[in-house]
């Protein structure tokens, strides 16, 4: 997560357990879990590898390696077209991924700035931008609303495609 934390040592940063808490809910699966490595996340089955190429199913949860540049957008693409879970991203809103994803999403938690856990559970320093969480299907959008009331982050609803709304740009 915050590769200027240990330059070079680790792709890996887990959520952690307020997140999880806040959301208020049990997912079916987590497609992008760590291999050998335990986590916060309330989750039935485990992904840990070649995610992108197999069969979700159920309602996801996804914290996937942020990568490179661009390198969110197979794991985004993925997640909304199976179209029934929770995403975490940077938040990084002028990236074109990101609205691709917005207009995609049914709803989308804007958190502060989240420390991450490093593997051995100790918090890692603080990102330099925001997180956001992208919700796909009615139980991740209730679940993110939740989680807002909660004091988690502030809610963002895309607006939807009218002829009204259109009209007005």
């Amino acid at each position: 997560m915050s590769y200027w934390d240990t330059p070079g040592k680790s792709d890996e940063w887990y959520t952690p357990a307020y997140i999880f808490e806040a959301l208020g809910c049990r997912f079916d699966l987590d497609v992008a879990h760590p291999k050998d490595a335990q986590t916060f996340v309330p989750a039935d089955r485990f992904l840990c590898e070649d995610s992108l190429s197999q069969e979700w199913s159920g309602f996801v949860w996804m914290n996937p390696p942020f990568g490179g540049r661009n390198a969110l957008e197979p794991w985004l693409d993925k997640f909304f077209a199976h179209g029934n879970g929770i995403a975490l991203t940077p938040d990084r809103t002028s990236a074109p991924w990101f609205r691709s994803a917005w207009v995609r999403s049914d709803a989308v938690l804007f958190m502060p700035k989240v420390r991450f856990i490093r593997p051995d559970g100790t918090a890692g320093k603080s990102p330099s931008n925001g997180t956001s969480l992208f919700a796909a299907g009615d139980r991740a959008a209730a679940a993110l609303s939740r989680a807002a009331r909660k004091g988690l982050g502030i809610l963002g609803m895309p607006l939807p495609s009218s002829p009204v709304l259109e009209a007005a740009e």
